[in-house]
């Protein structure tokens, strides 16, 4: 488990002393909270904590998000009390702590399971308020699927589908990648344990080699570089994560010459114009292959991903891929929305990494949706100051729907202003023709109540009732919910006034 500063010193930028204040208060406060309590693998449970704040930490997020992140689990494990986080925190991280509390509570659960996970991961968004929120969600996962090994069989396979199902699609739309396969990887040795051994079998049996090629590679692209005076932030070389290879394994008949990304060297520089002179230099000295140059700077990706990338006939003649950014696209493509955080002063930030509800076209231009504008004005308005524009950045995609679940787990998604009766005719008209009363919650509610995100509702029927309410039609919301009462009346002979 990392101590204090160990954690603090994960940080590209340096904490403020006041941030390392809040933080280590943080720090010992969730200690203390959760003395004497054990994970299934047998760690203090703190260490959980440490773990997820360690990955907010190198995500590079601010103190608030941290703090939060360290805290995330004594409100719903411990007797500490939102009040209680409130009084000593600010009633911004307990705000926090809160919703990612009530995200702790969505499961993989429902009798119509497709139907379910296409809305799970909307409600998600809609309940989390904040992006804080789901970020310290998935930070919280990741280190729940490393120690998974701990529990029963039944409950690792469903924690590793809802995992992949549910928290893999959302870190791709906020453009995570570097947690995005780590989850991944770790979802795939569970959800399919025979091809991961596979996949490790083969990088075992390729390693070597491999390795060989990509340093001496990086070896005389290094010395190259500096002949030519072209600083470089760094020089790496990266494997291919095991479920990535796994899939384009079967794309391309489990051919694994017909991978050319396999190894891959990173070249990360300080200036775009470095890029363009290094990807120069870069063929210089290596034959590139035609047809696999790709200039994702001009032409960014879709989720806004930017870098260069060739492949070329390396030592021996063995092909691999050479990709060349700068230390900001690296960040992004790394950290994502995230990494906002390390470039909050500098202009140019790429807001297409917001775009990640799938409602919007790529072909769209960013700045032509209309949110986009808005989150640009408020960070406008905020000076770029990092927790202050966090805090202004709240989640409203889905402000005019709500997602409620039935018994089963199956998730309902209404109109805001949604009733009882509205969601009762959504899920059969005969539930609705024959409601008698309705739980929110657990609790007997009016049939007029207004619905929120997140609500569990329970209709109850009588099977001598066959006729709605003509009073109903003064408060439904939904047009389903009208034309079914209005359709079952008409049918009755019941005169509509």
């Amino acid at each position: 488990m990392l101590t204090l500063d160990e954690l603090l010193n994960l940080r590209k930028i340096p904490y403020s002393e006041e941030q390392k204040k809040r933080i280590s208060k943080a720090y010992e406060f969730a200690r203390q909270a959760h003395q004497g309590q054990k994970r299934a693998s047998g760690e203090d449970y703190f260490s959980h904590c440490v773990a997820t704040a360690a990955t907010l930490v190198k995500m590079g997020l601010g103190s608030i998000t941290v703090s939060a992140g360290l805290l995330h689990d004594t409100y719903e494990d411990t007797d500490v009390s939102l009040a209680e986080l409130k009084k000593e925190f600010g009633k911004e991280v307990a705000f926090i702590v809160e919703g990612v509390s009530k995200l702790s509570k969505v499961q993989l659960k429902g009798s119509q399971e497709e139907y379910y996970l296409n809305n799970l991961q909307k409600m998600f968004l809609a309940m989390a308020a904040d992006i804080r929120v789901v970020l310290i969600k998935l930070a919280d996962r990741y280190h729940n699927m490393q120690t998974l090994y701990a529990l029963p069989k039944e409950k690792r396979l469903r924690i590793a589908k809802e995992t992949m199902e549910i928290f893999v699609p959302i870190a791709n739309r906020l453009g995570i990648g570097e947690l995005k396969g780590k989850l991944e990887d770790l979802c795939f040795q569970y959800l399919d344990p025979e091809n991961y051994q596979r996949i490790l079998k083969l990088e075992k049996e390729t390693y070597a080699p491999r390795k060989k090629y990509v340093d001496e590679v990086i070896k005389t692209l290094k010395k190259k570089l500096k002949e030519e005076n072209i600083n470089f932030v760094d020089i790496h070389g990266r494997a291919k994560r095991h479920y990535s290879l796994f899939k384009k394994l079967q794309r391309h008949d489990n051919n694994i010459e017909k991978i050319y990304d396999l190894a891959a060297v990173r070249i990360i520089l300080p200036t775009v114009a470095d890029c363009y002179e290094a990807l120069g230099i870069v063929h210089k000295n290596y034959r590139p292959l035609i047809g696999r140059i790709k200039d994702y700077i001009s032409l960014p990706k879709p989720n806004g991903y930017k870098s260069l990338h060739t492949t070329i006939f390396g030592p021996q003649g063995k092909i691999l891929e050479v990709q060349i950014r700068t230390e900001k696209m690296h960040d992004e493509a790394e950290y994502g929305i995230a990494a906002h955080w390390i470039y909050d002063r500098q202009k140019g930030m790429n807001w297409r990494r917001l775009l990640f509800q799938g409602k919007h076209s790529p072909k769209v231009p960013a700045e032509e949706i209309e949110w986009v504008k808005q989150l640009k004005e408020w960070h406008k308005q905020t000076g770029g100051g990092s927790d202050e524009f966090w805090q202004s950045l709240k989640i409203d995609f889905f402000k005019n729907h709500i997602f409620v679940f039935t018994p089963k787990g199956d998730v309902i998604e209404l109109p805001e202003n949604s009733t009882p009766v509205d969601f009762a005719y959504k899920v059969h008209t005969e539930i609705g023709n024959r409601m008698t009363g309705a739980k929110i919650n657990g609790k007997m509610s009016s049939l007029d109540s207004i619905l929120k995100n997140g609500d569990l509702v329970e209709i109850i029927t009588s099977k001598n009732k066959k006729l709605p309410n003509q009073d109903w039609l003064k408060f439904v919301c939904t047009a389903n919910a009208k034309d079914k009462i209005k359709n079952t009346l008409r049918k009755a002979g019941v005169k509509i006034v």
